[in-house]
């Protein structure tokens, strides 16, 4: 409790320090009064200017709206702010540290390429998927690979823990939040105890995922203790241009052979051992085979990014190529990851391309529901084309102005067929897909323009496996606990709200 409390006060304290930095930054524009005119043309000189940048760019045409709409009408906030978090200024130092480590370990990775070619000549839609995520995400498909779907979040991290028990040579943990409570203190005692038997132990966690769950001294206490750990993106009580860019990853990868993801963090309400917003349902996976090999990249290219030393590459080889390759085993197994500093949007992108590819049924679980005009348009075509499109989001939400922007979306896409549901006991934070019994993506990849622009995600594509008939009775066991609210959504709104939404729906992209 006290760590809570130390970690919402830091939140505060950063909180605070940007407003009064921003503010500042501000007031010394008008301090400048006796030059009005000239600081005021100067000023709207460069918002058309940079709203003329923005326009050029080659983004989303939803990402453009607001920053545009926020340079012409409010000209001096516009270029202050666009220039801190809106340009390729505020990534740059971020994508330089970054770039050093990207792509030195995954052309590490053994790609076998009988498996594309044999995916080619069977399944061209699953071909199409997965060559596009090995040519565009530098992750491979794997064959002979076991997986197994936890439709709780606390039967994944059960099997987790007992995974780690058994762990000989090195535990990765990489989480968006870990909280320093009865979640996390079974899990610390493994941890601790796999030290003593020389086993390699690192967490990864975000800072400012976790600012409310911890502070300043978790990092020593598990030092101390022999635990390797690191804080992704610091957050710090100066003007931080880079805290956009979030590690919204969850992985675990135990000796090379085994890995978990999923939606689910390290904290108490993941696990419903506290409901703030009704029972949480949350979803993962455990992978066991040569796949995993993909999540270890994931996780060291993270790892080092905060700190590299290019000595350790011979050390790095020896934490790949350590699973078994299991015969029998059905279907392809493709982890992949998501880096938003570089322009192709893989997640975003591999969404669409199982929307594409549905012909009898597409469902999905998203915790928020705020997508770009062609996420928007390939969902409606589905529906047009007589695909079931079922959508399920929260019935509680956590963020409350995040839920009305949600349902701001339902109307556009209740209105061609959609079928939208909201999960009655609370609040749905799974973020999973599945298509026709034969495809489905699984991971940290929320439907938000924050995973599919900004933040650090990783993702599962599975191909022909049946472990998709097992999300598939999920899907359908959470449609009976859901209420269906598309009529609600699908008749004409009233004026004020038609407004409010468009209101929020402009600035959605910046939430």
């Amino acid at each position: 409790m006290e760590d809570r409390r130390n970690g919402i006060r830091r939140a505060t304290v950063a909180g605070i320090a940007l407003v009064v930095q921003v503010s500042w930054i501000y007031f010394m524009f008008y301090r400048l009064s006796s030059y009005y005119q000239l600081v005021t043309v100067i000023t709207q000189f460069l918002s058309v200017v940079l709203a003329l940048k923005v326009y050029g760019k080659h983004t989303n045409a939803n990402i453009k709206m607001p920053w545009m709409f926020f340079l012409l009408v409010l000209p001096l906030a516009g270029v202050i702010f666009y220039t801190l978090f809106g340009s390729r200024f505020s990534r740059f130092f971020t994508k330089r540290r970054y770039k050093s480590i990207y792509g030195i370990f995954d052309s590490i990775l053994i790609s076998d390429r009988t498996v594309l070619n044999e995916l080619r000549e069977r399944d061209k839609v699953g071909f199409g998927q997965s060559y596009y995520i090995s040519k565009h995400g530098k992750m491979p498909p794997y064959k002979g690979n076991k997986i197994r779907y936890f439709s709780e979040a606390y039967e994944g991290i059960a099997a987790q823990k007992e995974d780690m028990k058994n762990a000989k040579n090195f535990i990765f943990m990489e989480y968006h939040a870990i909280e320093d409570s009865e979640s996390f203190r079974e899990i610390e005692d493994i941890l601790v105890q796999k030290v003593k038997e020389g086993v390699d132990v690192r967490i990864l966690y975000d800072d400012m995922g976790s600012i409310g769950f911890v502070n300043t001294s978790f990092t020593k206490k598990l030092k101390k203790k022999g635990i390797n750990c690191r804080v992704f993106n610091p957050v710090i009580p100066i003007l931080n241009i880079f805290m956009n860019n979030r590690d919204h990853r969850k992985i675990t990868v135990i000796d090379g052979k085994i890995a978990y993801t999923g939606g689910y963090n390290i904290a108490d309400e993941y696990f419903n051992i506290v409901n703030p917003y009704g029972y949480w349902k949350d979803t993962g996976v455990r992978i066991e085979g040569k796949a995993v090999d993909n999540f270890t990249i994931m996780f060291l290219e993270m790892w080092n990014s905060i700190r590299f030393d290019i000595n350790k590459k011979e050390h790095i080889d020896r934490l790949l190529n350590q699973a078994d390759y299991f015969e029998g085993e059905e279907g392809i197994i493709q982890p992949f990851s998501e880096n938003p500093l570089y322009e192709e949007k893989v997640s975003r992108n591999a969404y669409i391309n199982l929307a594409k590819s549905a012909n009898d049924y597409l469902y999905i679980m998203t915790p928020y529901l705020i997508i770009d005009d062609l996420l928007n348009d390939e969902l409606t075509m589905a529906a047009k084309r007589g695909v079931d499109v079922r959508i399920i989001t929260p019935g509680i939400p956590d963020k409350k102005i995040i839920y009305s922007t949600t349902r701001s979306y339902y109307a556009a896409l209740a209105r061609e067929g959609v079928r939208i549901f909201e999960y009655t006991p609370g609040f749905m934070h799974a973020k999973q897909h599945i298509v026709d019994d034969k495809y489905a993506i699984i991971g940290t990849i929320n439907l938000d323009y924050r995973s599919l622009y900004l933040h650090f995600e990783n993702g599962v594509f599975i191909a022909d496996n049946p472990v998709i008939l097992e999300m598939k009775k999920d899907f359908e066991n959470v449609f009976e606990q859901s209420e269906e609210v598309t009529h609600n959504y699908s008749s004409d709104r009233s004026t004020v709200l038609r407004i409010r939404q468009c209101i929020l729906r402009l600035f959605s992209p910046l939430l």
